[in-house]
């Protein structure tokens, strides 16, 4: 799928030299074709790192995509320069009066407050609430798919007794769903994170389907039975060094952490990690894309 993203965007190199499709703004213009739109609501802390994690995935079939980001208003962005949002940024109210085809809404390392102590918690319930009405479908991931549980299912999040910090495996619990189509029966995928969510309470919301869990991460994948709504609590987007860098982050600053879970060979932090999730994450992506976006989205929107 080439993306169709702004020529001096930071990611625009990254993903070229990896082979990875993208398209300047006047070539996509010339090309005949309904593109997809694609809203990313991006409130991880470093946004570049994150555009790039997703862009790579999203450019991974055979559609253009037209992709857009915002970031919160009330919330004062402090490891992302003012240029880069300036350049590539706008806010929710700039884009509130359009349809979308797809929106992401990433995750944040904020686990440890209540979503309503979150600065921006009443802007992103709009954005939710807007959703429903102005988006195909949309994609949670971590403590966004945590956030949108809650908002639209009242499932808590419960705070762990160590922090969730690896890659594990995974089990397909639902087999004829399109969202995993082509998924082996277990794979793997990364976790983040120091809070989870009730396999139970999911289960016990008729509008929700567990599609996949692991022993030790608990539930990672969830979808609305309308397909309107897919939550992923782990971190497929992740490139191969991103534990290794907020594991690094998290001891320099003196927190007892331990090291990820079979992420590290021989749990050894002097050895390179291995890439071991990024076939299943290109082909979630690609699913979500093709069968809950372009397959259902109206080619004029009303």
């Amino acid at each position: 799928m080439p993306i169709n993203i702004p020529h001096n965007l930071p990611a625009k190199n990254i993903l070229e030299q990896e082979n990875i499709f993208v398209m300047d703004e006047d070539r996509a213009y010339r090309q005949d074709i309904r593109p997809l739109n694609i809203l990313i609501f991006n409130i991880m802390p470093e946004k570049e790192k994150t555009e790039t994690q997703l862009l790579r995935l999203l450019g991974n079939s055979p559609l253009q995509v037209n992709v857009s980001f915002i970031c919160p208003a009330t919330h004062e962005a402090k490891t992302t320069s003012k240029n880069h949002l300036t350049n590539f940024y706008t806010t929710f109210s700039s884009v509130e009066h359009r349809k979308f085809d797809g929106m992401i809404i990433t995750g944040a390392p904020i686990e440890h407050l209540s979503f309503s102590e979150v600065t921006y918690w009443e802007e992103l319930k709009k954005v939710m609430e807007w959703s429903k009405t102005n988006v195909t479908s949309t994609l949670h991931i971590c403590w966004g798919a945590q956030a949108g549980l809650f908002y639209h299912y009242g499932i808590n999040k419960y705070d762990l007794p160590t922090k969730c910090s690896g890659i594990f495996h995974h089990q397909l619990l639902e087999t004829n769903i399109n969202l995993v189509r082509g998924f082996d029966d277990y794979y793997l995928a990364p976790h983040s994170r120091n809070t989870t969510v009730s396999q139970e309470e999911i289960q016990a919301i008729e509008e929700l389907q567990i599609l996949s869990v692991s022993k030790e991460a608990g539930v990672c994948l969830v979808a609305s039975c309308d397909g309107k709504r897919i939550f992923l609590t782990g971190h497929p987007e992740y490139d191969c060094n991103t534990l290794r860098e907020e594991y690094v982050r998290d001891t320099q600053k003196g927190i007892n952490i331990s090291l990820p879970v079979n992420y590290f060979p021989n749990d050894d932090p002097n050895e390179e990690p291995r890439h071991t999730w990024r076939s299943h994450a290109n082909l979630l992506f690609s699913n979500w894309l093709n069968y809950y976006v372009y397959q259902e989205t109206p080619y004029i929107w009303e």
